[in-house]
């Protein structure tokens, strides 16, 4: 379920007309470092690990509309963040990818 979840926001992401290629790319990228990380803490701690692949494709989903909803693309930056913090210790490469992703999504300027 978590992999379908960043898979769907892979392909947002990519049929996002409004996004720069470089931008997607860098996104793309992120998203396919979330993926395992995810699919690691999944194993020990699934429901977080479930929230935080459908913060990942709800925010996802945000940057990829035309409409731009920076507000609401910024509370979901943040709970992502909060809830990959919970892995800090157990999952460090999660919360590095989250980050990443994280900050390349504000970049965007949204």
């Amino acid at each position: 379920m978590n992999e379908e979840r960043i898979e769907k926001s892979k392909l947002t992401v990519a049929a996002a007309d409004h996004i720069s290629p470089e931008k997607k790319a860098e996104l793309l990228e992120a998203l396919s470092k979330i993926k395992p990380a995810i699919a690691e803490a999944s194993q020990v701690h699934s429901d977080h690990a479930q929230n935080i692949a459908k913060l990942v494709e709800a925010s996802a989903h945000t940057a990829a509309r035309k409409e731009e909803r920076p507000e609401h693309l910024k509370k979901l930056l943040q709970e992502l963040k909060q809830s990959a913090q919970n892995f800090e210790a157990s999952h460090p490469h999660l919360v590095a990818a989250v980050n990443e992703y994280s900050t390349v999504l504000s970049a965007l300027g949204i």
